[in-house]
């Protein structure tokens, strides 16, 4: 098996950088389309033979150096007895959010490899079509993240329930991330059980705290999540919107450190010190350029990245306007001008 990846997260000298994408398995691949256009978008994930097929696709087209599981960040809340709704054009929704204590106490605490299993089965079957040639990513959203969409319904603008909750009741709000956290960690155990050779933690809405309130109200929850996985596989953790936040992100029991494109990677480096690896950073806009800017922009984000451990990576997913070329330029592009650390 091709450990480059692997190798890299637990920092150790690599030959070269190695490249992955965020929602590399997705609609900027004609695969992926065609995919879908049979089937809607939970069905695929609760499909563990189209769910493999499609973690698989970029690996066959970019090359790329590791597949991630393709599912979806809010199905342990579906477990938890959580409707979950894909409409078309609105993204997930929560047709019953919950925003109290009470709620909270009517959450399910499910039998992960009963509710879940559909997952499992995609990692063993993912890993069967990889026949080692590269590692494979599980991954999962923080606490934080799941009850942001859970309180709010869905995606919002202001988040005003989640942190409204915040300030009215931190308390009560803490018991619904401690259940989240409880169910995490059944779920992401499960996936490295079931062959995850690394895990990624997404917190996409991490950085709507300020660090106080971070540490206070996100970092606990976040923290059982990390240490219920402790010892199995490399783990990294992906901050979107939160460089204020890294300071703190320096303190969690992570190999490495995903950010966005926001900062540049040696400013990256001086918050988080030099005992993490770093993944990303360029910004997914950057692939809707012509080649010759792709590869600038690589070769800056692999100069900013030198002097420690680096995995390359957007800073975001992969836009779904993305030609499909471009994504082979990037990941050529990493591939042939990246040296060893």
């Amino acid at each position: 098996m091709s450990d480059l990846f692997l190798r890299a997260c637990r920092g150790e000298r690599v030959e070269r950088v190695p490249v992955w994408i965020m929602r590399q398995a997705g609609r900027y691949l004609p695969q992926f389309r065609a995919v879908r256009a049979r089937v809607d978008f939970l069905t695929l994930c609760r499909t563990p033979e189209l769910a493999a097929e499609v973690t698989v696709q970029p690996v066959d087209e970019l090359g790329v150096d590791a597949a991630i599981l393709f599912a979806d960040i809010l199905l342990p809340l579906e477990a938890m007895g959580c409707p979950l709704v894909f409409a078309p054009g609105e993204g997930p929704t929560f047709p019953e959010p919950v925003r109290g204590r009470e709620q909270v106490e009517r959450l399910q605490r499910p039998d992960v490899g009963e509710s879940l299993g559909y997952v499992f089965a995609a990692v063993r079957e993912a890993r069967q079509r990889l026949a080692g040639r590269v590692p494979l990513i599980g991954f999962g959203g923080t606490p934080w993240t799941l009850a942001a969409y859970l309180v709010e319904g869905g995606g919002s603008k202001h988040f005003a329930h989640l942190l409204g909750w915040s300030f009215r009741d931190p308390e009560g709000l803490a018991l619904l991330l401690g259940r989240i956290a409880e169910v995490s960690v059944a779920y992401l155990r499960g996936q490295v059980e079931a062959g995850a050779q690394a895990i990624q933690l997404f917190d996409t809405w991490g950085g709507l705290l300020d660090e106080e309130r971070w540490r206070r109200l996100a970092m606990p929850p976040l923290l059982e999540v990390l240490h219920g996985l402790e010892g199995t596989v490399p783990l990294i953790y992906y901050l979107q919107g939160g460089a204020h936040l890294l300071g703190a992100v320096a303190e969690l029991p992570v190999q490495v450190v995903g950010v966005d494109w926001r900062l540049p990677l040696r400013s990256v480096r001086r918050l988080v010190g030099p005992g993490k690896v770093l993944q990303g950073n360029l910004d997914p806009a950057a692939l809707l350029a012509e080649p010759s800017v792709i590869e600038r922009e690589v070769e800056r984000m692999l100069s900013e990245g030198a002097g420690g451990g680096h995995v390359a990576n957007l800073g975001h997913g992969i836009l779904p306007e993305t030609p499909v070329e471009n994504a082979r330029a990037f990941v050529r592009a990493v591939q042939e001008r990246s040296c060893g650390s």
